[in-house]
């Protein structure tokens, strides 16, 4: 491999280098199923797949995980990494432009690692349709074009687990989604799981907290593992700010108050997304682009991170002709409305 090949697959495959926050989700992520919280269903099956492999000495089946971001995807990968004993690289999907760039990351692989993709449905076309034949037959084949010719390279590659992670199944292509052996969706979790994992923070981070307000933070977490971290360590900020070495709840209430999280757990963009519908455009139906012109934000930031738990909480319904927002909505911002009019 050329040097600037080499230095281009260590910048996409370095899965160690981690700074500020970054550095601290990797102290956070548990290291295998029984320290996971939450999944239980997936985590039993898991174990069985994964139990079934080693006992065969052979690599796990290809694995797809799916759903909203921030439920554990990445974590799961990390975990199914520490449970099969290999290494796991990570790429993160639309930094692979090119064939050869897959090309050297999947030749730097070794037997039994697990190379971790996310946002695998940002991969462009060209790139996957070079994983078919890698995770098939573990058999890398790529056109390349020398003395202006096109000659076609085959080359045997070490057999691996491919973990794949999108908030998008749909977008995947149907020649690679057939090639996950293993496909699971990852669901929002409930308040005391959530609760489990804010008390787990709690003792990594050093920063003891009262069972009262691990309760209200878990209630404010939309049911999403990296929202009750990253609110963890906001109400942190405000205790060491303070001058204060526990966290109790008329600090978490104080602290939720400032950065604008209500009892649902919405935020600022909820509210705008909500009133827009509603204020602007009679309670819907509207089309999500009109929805994210209208409050500035982007169409697949609304889709992907802010729908799928209004949807889930009831304050939202799709429907063919749009969004609509439903009388909980109304009811939770506090807005009349004569529904005998519809």
């Amino acid at each position: 491999m050329r040097k600037s090949e080499k230095k281009e697959s260590e910048r996409l495959l370095d899965a160690r280098r981690e700074s500020g926050d970054n550095a601290t989700d990797i102290t956070l992520r548990p290291k295998d199923l029984k320290e996971y919280v939450g999944q239980d269903a997936l985590k039993k099956n898991l174990s069985v797949f994964i139990g079934a492999a080693k006992k065969r000495e052979e690599c796990l089946d290809h694995v797809l995980l799916y759903g909203p971001p921030g439920l554990g995807k990445t974590t799961l990968a990390y975990v199914i990494a520490n449970e099969m004993g290999g290494n796991i690289r990570v790429v993160n999907g639309p930094s692979v432009e090119k064939s050869g760039d897959l090309a050297a990351i999947l030749c730097d692989l070794e037997p039994g690692d697990i190379l971790f993709i996310d946002e695998i449905h940002r991969l462009p076309r060209q790139v996957e349709e070079v994983l078919y034949g890698a995770m098939e037959d573990f058999q890398l084949s790529i056109m390349i074009n020398r003395d202006g010719a096109a000659k076609s390279l085959n080359m045997a590659l070490p057999p691996f687990t491919l973990v794949g992670a999108t908030t998008r199944a749909g977008d995947l292509s149907s020649p690679l989604r057939a090639r996950f052996g293993i496909s699971a969706k990852i669901d929002f979790y409930n308040e005391e799981e959530i609760g489990k994992i804010i008390e787990r923070t709690s003792k990594v981070l050093g920063m003891p907290i009262d069972k009262k307000a691990v309760e209200l933070l878990a209630k404010r977490s939309r049911g999403t593992p990296r929202i009750a971290n990253r609110i963890f360590k906001r109400v942190r900020d405000f205790a060491s700010f303070e001058g204060l070495n526990r966290i109790d709840v008329d600090l978490a209430n104080r602290a939720l108050e400032a950065l604008k999280i209500d009892d649902l757990g919405l935020d600022d963009v909820d509210i705008k997304y909500l009133k827009a519908i509603i204020e602007r455009f009679n309670g819907g139906p509207v089309g999500l682009e009109s929805i994210a012109s209208s409050i500035g934000e982007e169409v697949t930031n609304l889709e992907d991170v802010y729908e799928p738990y209004l949807l889930m909480i009831g304050l939202i319904n799709r429907t063919p002709r749009g969004r609509e927002a439903t009388a909980k909505a109304y009811d939770h911002l506090k807005i009349t409305h004569d529904w005998s009019l519809f």
